[in-house]
């Protein structure tokens, strides 16, 4: 099947009990049984069934078995956040006195996330751009993980998943991908070499600006090593299931970050237009940039642009596509905030992957905690405007950011 037609029709999208075309919301905090042999069998992970919702639900299971199947998964856990999802994934293989390399061109929140791993003795190592060649150099024992964003937001870089995964397995370490803003339909890191993909369903999966949550996807065929990956140690008998295992049955479980089922439901229906959605997205991102680029004063960063530095991972990583994210820089801060608020269809909002189209000033709002070197490093500066575009008309989302434009340098002349 095709991408849409497996949207709606995948071995996914199961007949439900009182034949509803959707799944029911289980919007429940327990489940109950006839007698405390069969729920004693539940909690031992002896029986299939759902005891609590914050170890297992119906209505999560759906969403979950969704996922799995576009990214082409053994199996899925969701989560309270896209955060929540990095978090546990990395928790789950790393433990104190562990190492992660990274590449730097991070999302904020990210890269606030890896220093406070800092405090539990988790180190980081940051690289400006996660390559082959910068992983290798860093490889030491004590690293667990590689991890990266497959297009780094919002700084526009491609992470070239087979290259990098190659080294990273040669040396026994697996490679986790955040791939929330490439989504399923532009590419898909597991079949490329990536072990783990994140995302952040809160994004383009849910697509209506509605709900909180994240997900992680377990490739399953990593060959963990057990003496290396001591946190994985308890599930050696699981091989290379043991990284979802974990996941599933004693980290995530613990943790309590699981997704709310009203959230989980709100996701699983967004799937249902991800592939419209994305080619709308991705068309109108690209007639945006091209109309930005001619104007003066504008520096444009898209990847469709002969000018971008990874524009060739576009037909060979992302079908063709250069998702539905845009940078450019303003020229300085203040003319910066007045293109913004001088927009009339663009919303100022910190999300992306919604219908709408978003815009926001990075370096005030995403990277306010972050240092001047580690912002840079993520390509963001004090003239950056991000745009996350949605699905209105192209024509009109282009007269609105060059009639923006010319308000600002209008108001720039008047003072």
């Amino acid at each position: 099947m095709e991408f849409n037609t497996k949207l709606l029709h995948g071995r996914s999208i199961s007949k439900n009990p009182g034949k509803e075309i959707l799944p029911p919301v289980s919007q429940v905090t327990a489940f109950q049984y006839e007698s405390m042999e069969e729920l004693e069998k539940v909690f031992a992970h002896k029986s299939m069934g759902y005891a609590y919702s914050r170890i297992g639900n119906p209505t999560l299971t759906a969403f979950e078995q969704r996922v799995n199947e576009l990214e082409g998964g053994v199996g899925a856990v969701s989560c309270s956040s896209g955060m929540s999802a990095i978090t546990i994934a990395l928790l789950a293989v790393c433990s104190s006195g562990d190492e992660i390399i990274v590449g730097s061109g991070l999302y904020g929140g990210t890269i606030s996330l890896f220093h406070d791993l800092e405090k539990f003795g988790i180190h980081t190592i940051f690289v400006d751009k996660l390559t082959a060649d910068s992983v290798k150099e860093h490889l030491t024992d004590k690293t667990k993980v590689v991890f990266g964003e497959l297009i780094s937001n919002p700084s526009l870089r491609v992470l070239d998943v087979a290259e990098v995964s190659k080294v990273a397995h040669e040396a026994g370490i697996p490679l986790f991908v955040d791939s929330t803003t490439a989504t399923p339909y532009l590419a898909r890191p597991l079949s490329l070499g990536a072990d783990v993909v994140i995302h952040s369903t809160s994004k383009y999966i849910n697509g209506g600006g509605n709900s909180i949550g994240g997900i992680i996807v377990d490739g399953g065929r990593f060959s963990w090593d057990f003496d290396k990956h001591t946190a994985l140690s308890d599930f050696r008998k699981f091989g290379k299931r043991a990284f979802l295992l974990r996941l599933r049955t004693d980290i995530w479980e613990n943790f309590g970050g699981c997704m709310a089922p009203a959230n989980a439901y709100l996701s699983y229906i967004g799937l249902d237009t991800l592939g419209l959605r994305m080619e709308k997205i991705c068309r109108n991102t690209d007639a945006l940039a091209k109309a930005l680029e001619g104007i003066s004063g504008i520096e444009v960063c898209y990847l469709t642009l002969d000018s971008h530095p990874d524009h060739g991972y576009v037909e060979s990583e992302l079908s063709g596509y250069g998702g539905g994210i845009l940078n450019f820089r303003a020229g300085s801060k203040e003319r910066a905030f007045k293109i913004i608020n001088s927009l009339k269809y663009a919303l100022i909002a910190s999300n992306i992957g919604d219908l709408r189209t978003l815009v926001i000033h990075p370096a005030s709002t995403l990277y306010i905690h972050t240092g001047k070197e580690e912002m840079e490093a993520a390509g963001v500066y004090e003239d950056t405007i991000r745009v996350s575009v949605g699905i209105e008309d192209a024509e009109d989302l282009i007269a609105d950011f060059r009639q923006a434009i010319e308000n600002a340098d209008l108001k720039d002349e008047n003072e």
